[in-house]
């Protein structure tokens, strides 16, 4: 990998690690709906603005029934569910657990393909993974408990958008359509929950610092994100960019405890070292360099 791929990767990594300080951030003044609807609804407003611009074109009709299922599950369900359980615990803590996503998308892709089934090694990462949760979970009241099943409810989202995902390759779609139609989908099936159960213009006009950690949720953590996370994929390869996964919650962690002054407890860093223990036995890459 380049010099100039390195540094991308770590700024991506910052971007999406950032993101749940701007949650902590936007949750002092928005409600949880809000904040999500909010975030999509501007990324993909941007996101279109770029594939006008670059005169790429937008996703066919007949592509938006399998989009609206993949924002369903990559952006409204887990954005929601991670909002959610970050009014109950730290931004760090909810970026630990969402690093369990591999861990779901293997679960889920043995499930319900037929080409990629849980082997030897990836059971013993599960086990490491699932491990490193547990530690996390121990001794935590009812709140946290629950906190700890919504990030997980999550991940599981993003693992079952990754298998769905699939589907994708042959329809000769470019990923940043992919990217804008999950997005406008899952602002436009958020938008009647919105409306219904927060009721927005019943609400005063929020202070300066949550609207700020919106947009820059929105700007930076989703819609830079993806365009960012598209170069690089093309550029470096899936293989190289999926280290992203190992530095999203160092950087989250890292930013909760500068910016927020969050505590970075033993068991939290004992559970993280767990899960990516399991995610470098599932890769395969690592041990296949020993040898």
């Amino acid at each position: 990998m380049s010099a100039r791929n390195q540094m991308t990767l770590a700024f991506l990594s910052i971007l999406w690690g950032g993101s749940f300080v701007f949650v902590e951030l936007a949750l002092t003044g928005l409600p949880v709906i809000t904040i999500v609807w909010a975030r999509v609804a501007l990324a993909a407003s941007l996101l279109a603005l770029w594939l006008m611009l670059s005169r790429t074109g937008f996703p066919s009709r007949q592509h938006w029934p399998a989009l609206a299922v993949m924002g369903l599950l990559n952006n409204a369900v887990p954005f929601t569910l991670l909002v959610m359980a970050q009014g109950q615990i730290t931004g760090g803590l909810a970026s630990i657990l969402n690093a369990t996503t591999p861990l779901w998308t293997v679960l889920v892709a043995h499930l319900f393909t037929s080409d990629e089934k849980i082997t030897g090694t990836k059971a013993m990462g599960l086990t490491l993974g699932f491990s490193g949760v547990v530690v996390i979970a121990g001794g935590g009241g009812p709140a946290k408990l629950w906190a700890i099943a919504a990030c997980l409810g999550a991940a599981l989202s993003y693992g079952l958008s990754g298998v769905w995902g699939r589907r994708f390759k042959g329809l000769g779609l470019q990923p940043l359509q992919v990217a804008f139609g999950m997005l406008a989908s899952a602002a436009t099936l958020l938008l009647p929950l919105w409306v219904v159960l927060e009721r927005p213009w019943a609400n005063p006009m929020p202070a300066p610092l949550p609207l700020a950690a919106v947009v820059g949720l929105a700007v930076l953590s989703t819609a830079l994100a993806y365009i960012l996370y598209f170069r690089l994929l093309a550029s470096a390869g899936a293989v190289m960019l999926s280290l992203v996964t190992f530095l999203i919650p160092a950087s989250a962690v890292a930013l909760g405890a500068l910016v927020l002054a969050e505590p970075i407890l033993p068991r939290q860093i004992g559970g993280l070292a767990l899960i990516l223990a399991g995610l470098l036995a599932m890769d395969g890459r690592f041990a296949k360099r020993r040898g």
